[in-house]
């Protein structure tokens, strides 16, 4: 394990980094939000990185130079729609340069939607100029979480 992120490499995702994704997004949502109900299995999570978020999505990985898949970041044109580390590799500078690439990748603007329980996200995508602009019930999503939008324009 480094210091810092300066061994760690921003890449496309491959095929074969699939499930080690998946494992950074099972263990990053079950230590950041342990009390949102997750409406799918592991497995499914895994299929969906396998069948839709991979080939189908401009998905990245963050991976060390031993070859560690860290923290897995999906756009899908404006839309930052998955951005997760490993909880071991928060608060390192990795999230910080997802989302300069997500914004060198959108120029125009970004926009996501994040839980409404999960404060340090609030606090980390105001800290890189994102707006909330539009809280739900959560009526809108799978795990009947209340959310809110958060937009970038520049």
């Amino acid at each position: 394990m480094t210091n810092g992120t300066r061994d760690v490499l921003l890449r496309r995702a491959l095929e074969s980094d699939a499930d080690a994704a998946a494992a950074v997004w099972l263990r990053s949502f079950a230590a950041a939000l342990p009390g949102v109900v997750r409406p799918r299995s592991d497995d499914e999570v895994r299929g969906y990185f396998r069948h839709v978020l991979v080939p189908a999505r401009d998905t990245w990985v963050a991976e060390t130079a031993d070859g560690d898949v860290t923290g897995v970041m999906v756009l899908e044109g404006e839309e930052l729609d998955q951005l997760y580390l490993a909880p071991e590799w928060r608060g390192r500078g990795i999230g910080d340069r997802f989302v300069a690439l997500a914004k060198e990748r959108s120029p125009g603007g970004l926009a996501l939607w994040t839980f409404q329980v999960n404060a340090p996200a609030h606090r980390f995508y105001e800290r890189h100029g994102f707006t909330a602009v539009e809280w739900t019930d959560g009526a809108g999503n799978e795990e009947r979480e209340p959310d809110v939008r958060y937009v970038w324009r520049p």
